[in-house]
This record gives structure tokens, C-alpha cells and sequence, in this order.
């Protein structure tokens, strides 16, 4: 005598017949849930109802002085969206700095002190510099110019090099086709009246200048 497994919706208890697609629904977060996602068995109506109520939500984590811990939220994306008077989110978003990892306090072997360590120094194991952010956009490089540092480079033109230059980095010049082509700068270029002359640059060089000895650097800018 042949079984038949018969199955229900664990969500409605409605039974899932042999036509019926079967979804697989997998709960990661829930106020109610333990350390480990869970899944559910449903139909396929039942999955996509859920899609069509989800909302645009932001995660965020706030780092309140004087708690060790980080409080992690669920804010509705608008209202999130709304905090932000001075400049749009989506700006802010493209041009705010990576997140630093956290920090994390190891004890020494000579008395139980602790300290604390940062990828983002200046180590020997530093971590690696995100050009295209507006605090490093335009700095000389080996990689890839991304589409998004050349969008910084084209929008805050002017900011950026007065960054590079109070940094003692060359300057990014219209009159340079080198640069004109690698930070797409051709509609910028274009617009220089006959005869006016693009900002003095340095040689474009494939490595960082902090990177060159101190008496390199003095001489390059004495010229």
C-alpha cells in the first residue's frame, strides 16, 4: 500500500496540494527570534503578499558616548531620509566616509593594560584608503579610477583641489588630456575660454606622495 504525504501551509494551515509551488520563507530578524534565522513552509500567494507589504527601511547603529555597545534600529527609510536638512541622504550616502570597524581592546602581556587597534591607521597593516569618497578623491593612485570618483572629481571640482593642494599632492588640471580622460572631465575641459589657462599641476605620479622621502617632496614643491 503506497503513502501520501500530505502538507500544509505553516503560516495559514491551508494544504499545498501537488500544483500548488511551495515557498520557502526564511526569518532572519524578528523581535520574537532567537540566535538562528528560522523557515516556514507556504504557499506561493502567501510569499508574495509578504513582498508587497515589505517597507524601505534603513539599519542603522548609533554609537552613544559612554556606552560600550552600539544600539542597531529599524527606522523607516523616509523618516530616516527627513533627518537630513542641510544636504539630501542620497548625497550624503555617496560622499560620507566608510565606516571605521569598530574598535576592539586587547590586553598587553606586561601588566593587563589595555589598547585598542584600528585598521584604519597608519600601521603597518593599514587598511585600504577609499578613493572615492570625497576625503581622498582625486589623490594619486595604482588602482582603477571608479565611476563614482570621477563623479566626485567632476562635482566638487574646485574642493578637491584645494584639498590636493593643501595636501602637497599635484592638482588636477583641465589642461592635462592624461587627466581630462581618466576623472572624465571632457565637459569641464570644453567649457576653458581660448587662451585661459587650466591650474598649474605636478606630475601625475602612480603612487602616493607620502610616500616619497621628505627631501623629494620639498624639492618637487620648491619647483
Amino acid at each position: 500500500m503506497g503513502q501520501k504525504t500530505v502538507r500544509f501551509s505553516d503560516l495559514s494551515g491551508q494544504l499545498i496540494t501537488e500544483d500548488d509551488a511551495l515557498a520557502r520563507i526564511v526569518v532572519h530578524d524578528h523581535p520574537e527570534l532567537g540566535d538562528s534565522p528560522v523557515e516556514f513552509e507556504a504557499l506561493t500567494d502567501e510569499a508574495k503578499v509578504i513582498e508587497k507589504a515589505a517597507l524601505r527601511v534603513a539599519i542603522v547603529e548609533l554609537h552613544v558616548p559612554g556606552e560600550d555597545e552600539p544600539r542597531r534600529v529599524v527606522i523607516d527609510a523616509a523618516t530616516f531620509d527627513a533627518l537630513a536638512t542641510d544636504t539630501p541622504m542620497n548625497e550624503l550616502l555617496i560622499t560620507a566616509r566608510p565606516a571605521r570597524p569598530a574598535r576592539r581592546a586587547t590586553k598587553t602581556t606586561s601588566g593587563g593594560a589595555s589598547s585598542t587597534s584600528n585598521s584604519n591607521s597608519g600601521g603597518g597593516g593599514g587598511g585600504r584608503i577609499n578613493y572615492a569618497t570625497l576625503e581622498h578623491a582625486a589623490e594619486p593612485h595604482k588602482g582603477k579610477t571608479t565611476d563614482l570618483e570621477k563623479q566626485l572629481v567632476h562635482d566638487h571640482f574646485d574642493k578637491i583641489n584645494d584639498r590636493l593642494v593643501a595636501q602637497g599632492l599635484r592638482t588636477i588640471s583641465l589642461a592635462d588630456p592624461e587627466h581630462v580622460e581618466r576623472y572624465g572631465l571632457q565637459d569641464l575641459a570644453s567649457g576653458l575660454m581660448p587662451g585661459q589657462e587650466a591650474l598649474p599641476i605636478k606630475e601625475l605620479t602612480s603612487e602616493r606622495d607620502e610616500d616619497l622621502p621628505l627631501d623629494d617632496i620639498q624639492d618637487e614643491l620648491a619647483s
